[in-house]
């Protein structure tokens, strides 16, 4: 699908722009990739378009009109593919935004992951005014654990979670985003 909507964020290989209802379908296929969701706890609850837009209408879209931003639509320039999301998550109990990110596997390990990162690191600080925010990742995604370290987030606490079938070790990070440099 040819991609018309201005990017919010873009980088030279990456672009970021808000989902749209004619997302739905790589929505799914990004939220339903067995690789993708290993790590998120929400493996297997996207499986179908129905799943999909109520992601999509329910939390991305709700989200953008509640608190001005989420998750973006993440492109990837070369061939005008949506391959995953990035973006920060407003969480209510925290009074903090989430920084995250997924991608389609067949985009992994190309420092693309790190690339968007840095952008809504940016986008965040200069853009949303953001100020105390955190990242987690589960412990065995080291892919992930990498790219929060090397954005600088600060390790604060690892703590079990366990939510219906998924158990996992989580590391926490957190930073002031006001204090952050982008790495030149």
């Amino acid at each position: 699908m040819e991609w018309i909507m201005a990017y919010l964020i873009e980088t030279e290989r990456l672009g970021m722009r808000r989902f749209t209802s004619a997302d739905l379908q790589d929505v799914l296929a990004f939220s339903s990739d067995e690789d993708v969701t290993r790590y998120t706890g929400d493996a297997g609850t996207i499986a179908s378009l129905e799943d999909a837009e109520r992601v999509l209408n329910d939390i991305w879209l709700a989200e953008y009109e509640q608190y001005g931003y989420a998750r973006y639509a993440l492109i990837h320039k070369g061939d005008n593919k949506l391959i995953g999301f990035c973006g920060w998550k407003f969480i209510a109990e925290e009074g903090k935004a989430d920084l995250g990110y997924r991608m389609l596997p067949a985009y992994w390990g190309q420092g693309l992951g790190y690339e968007a990162a840095v952008a809504a690191m940016h986008y965040g600080q200069k853009i949303l005014g953001l100020k105390q925010v955190f990242a987690e990742a589960v412990a065995e995604n080291t892919g992930s654990t990498r790219i929060i370290e090397k954005l600088g987030f600060n390790f604060t606490k690892q703590y079990q979670l366990t939510e219906g079938v998924f158990d996992f070790q989580i590391r926490r990070y957190d930073m002031d985003l006001s204090q952050w440099h982008k790495p030149q």
